[in-house]
């Protein structure tokens, strides 16, 4: 019978084998096979405190919890149900990182983040029509709705470092991904803030679970990710955010106006690093960047790609226009 050391010391060469394996140019049933041979290669250890998960390589004997990795911090937060903890593990994970105090190391991301009893999540085709900005119920409806938007948003970018670090990136990748998911985590606190201000607060509206559902298509691989997040997804938003501005500026709330210009352009460089990555990881593999965009969205996105495009903002993230512009993409499924 082997011993507990022994048995520790088969389970950390399995992780070791697996990670060094893992290889993002390869086919997907094989991305696929090899990441679930390392999520299963690390037991699960229950923490004490389920509402916040603690990764193995985080337990410390001191009564105050501090990440030893960015991974492990990365997995704190996707383990934080509610918002202002999620919110402040966040900023603390990436004050660490920004400091050299934490390694990259590895930890195994859940299947899904945790989440607050509320909001309600319904389906996107359940979910009420939006209000007319001009009232302030309308106003609430659509800041809870950005609020809900950047709160995944925070799990979308730890999920990434977390999921896919092993991937091989230079360190400039994950300061990147650290730089956005803490500038969701302000983008959230400002909208918390505002609904605040105007006698809401996050949870007293449905929501819905599309953004992480397109987490959950993606999970087995770093450049479907990239594609439908980012490139898909978080540039939609430049799309529609400069008329939320206009609109907003024209019912007299100037305050709303500028917290969501901030946003707009914050978004800009989060779809920038999508793309920059997007473009690195498919040069390593030898792939031409465009039509694997094109082939992964048409294989992960269950919408379409609808203009009006805002090619300004798009052009300053370094998005081209051929990548989002063809008629099979304007037209129909991408």
């Amino acid at each position: 019978m082997r011993t507990d050391e022994q048995a520790a010391g088969s389970v950390a060469s399995r992780v070791r084998v697996a990670r060094m394996r893992y290889d993002a140019c390869g086919p997907t049933r094989e991305r696929l096979r090899r990441t679930e041979t390392l999520n299963s290669a690390v037991p699960y250890i229950a923490p004490p405190n389920t509402a916040m998960p603690v990764p193995r390589d985080a337990l410390a004997s001191t009564a105050t919890w501090r990440p030893r990795t960015l991974a492990a911090g990365a997995v704190a937060v996707l383990g934080a149900a509610e918002p202002a903890a999620k919110v402040a593990l966040s900023r603390e994970v990436a004050e660490a990182w920004r400091g050299g105090n934490l390694i990259i190391g590895n930890a195994d991301p859940p299947p899904r983040p945790a989440r607050p009893s509320r909001p309600l999540l319904r389906s996107p085709r359940d979910m009420p029509k939006r209000r007319n900005f001009g009232s302030p119920a309308g106003r609430i409806a659509l800041l809870h709705a950005l609020a809900h938007i950047e709160l995944n948003a925070i799990d979308l970018a730890w999920d990434l470092i977390a999921r896919f670090g092993a991937t091989g990136w230079p360190r400039s990748f994950f300061d990147d991904w650290v730089t956005v998911a803490a500038e969701e985590a302000e983008h959230f606190s400002l909208l918390s803030d505002r609904l605040a201000a105007l006698g809401s607060v996050y949870g007293d509206l449905p929501a819905h679970d599309g953004l992480w559902e397109a987490a959950a298509a993606t999970a087995h691989d770093p450049l479907a990710r990239l594609a439908v997040v980012p490139l898909v997804l978080e540039a939609r938003g430049l799309d529609v955010t400069p008329e939320m501005i206009g609109r907003l500026e024209r019912a007299g709330d100037g305050h709303s106006a500028t917290m969501l210009n901030r946003i707009y352009r914050d978004e800009i460089g989060h779809v920038a690093a999508g793309r920059r990555w997007f473009e690195f990881l498919c040069k390593r593999c030898g792939r031409e960047p465009r039509e694997i965009f094109h082939a992964l969205v048409r294989r992960h996105f269950t919408g379409t790609l609808k203009p009006p495009f805002n090619h300004w903002a798009r052009q300053q993230a370094s998005f081209p226009a051929a990548w989002y512009e063809m008629p099979t993409c304007a037209d129909a499924r991408c």
